[in-house]
């Protein structure tokens, strides 16, 4: 059984044609999405009409909560809020109501049981969309924050935008990356793949290269906002 697990497209639609061509070669037979779909891109509706058109189960994460209702006082630093909601309102507008209300009416986590292996996964923790665990946070904190459904054997999450493999208790813990803006210094799209047999499960992060350069061409001809903020986060794949 081999499952794919993505996140935080981010109205990146030109870095999911890339990691959906890059599954479809690979003979996964069941996908995941992990929320963060549409806001911070140059193709929010497109993206949304991707994923909905994926036999895959799809859930919610910040940004699309975003997408709905805007970005609130203490989610984000004050300096960048209003800059922020700019980017929120040209996708919004730029997408229909049907795939607003989408976003709104996702869920908020996945529980599957594999061959025995149970597997648990949300968009940033069990508890809140918004909550920040890092790749290097101590055991006790992940072991809090993430792993408090104790009957799984893998947690899964996105939100960070940076993807990392982690044994704790005997137990895995993965970050998907994010497919459309990652921020860990490498600017290609992440996803990842569970492979679960007989003997067991198994990891790995797969990356893949799209057409980055002709995105932030049409990212600089657009009436996107805040141009320079988009484009240097996908350049630099940093914050």
């Amino acid at each position: 059984m081999r499952l794919a697990f993505l996140s935080d497209i981010h109205g990146n639609a030109r870095a999911l044609d890339a990691v959906l061509e890059d599954i479809e070669n690979r003979n996964v037979d069941q996908l995941f999405v992990l929320g963060d779909i549409a806001y911070r891109g140059l193709e929010p509706e497109r993206s949304v009409e991707l994923v909905r058109g994926l036999d895959a189960q799809v859930i919610k994460g910040n940004a699309d909560e975003w997408i709905v209702r805007g970005v609130q006082e203490g989610e984000v630093p004050d300096k960048v809020i209003s800059g922020m909601n700019q980017e929120r309102d040209w996708a919004h507008a730029n997408m229909s109501s049907e795939s607003v209300n989408y976003l709104n009416e996702l869920p908020k986590e996945i529980k599957e049981e594999h061959k025995g292996i149970n597997i648990h996964g949300f968009h940033a923790t069990p508890a809140d969309l918004f909550e920040v665990v890092l790749p290097n946070a101590a055991e006790e904190e992940m072991t809090d924050r993430l792993m408090a459904n104790q009957l799984a054997d893998v947690y899964i999450y996105g939100h960070i935008h940076k993807p990392y493999l982690r044994y704790i208790n005997g137990k895995m813990v993965i970050n998907t990356g994010s497919v459309g803006l990652p921020f860990d210094g490498l600017a290609q799209p992440s996803y990842v793949l569970i492979d679960i047999g007989e003997n067991g499960v198994q990891a790995s992060i797969v990356r893949t290269n799209y057409d980055l350069a002709g995105l932030v061409e049409d990212i600089e001809a657009s009436d996107y906002p805040q141009k320079d903020v988009l484009t240097n986060l996908l350049m630099n794949a940093s914050v």
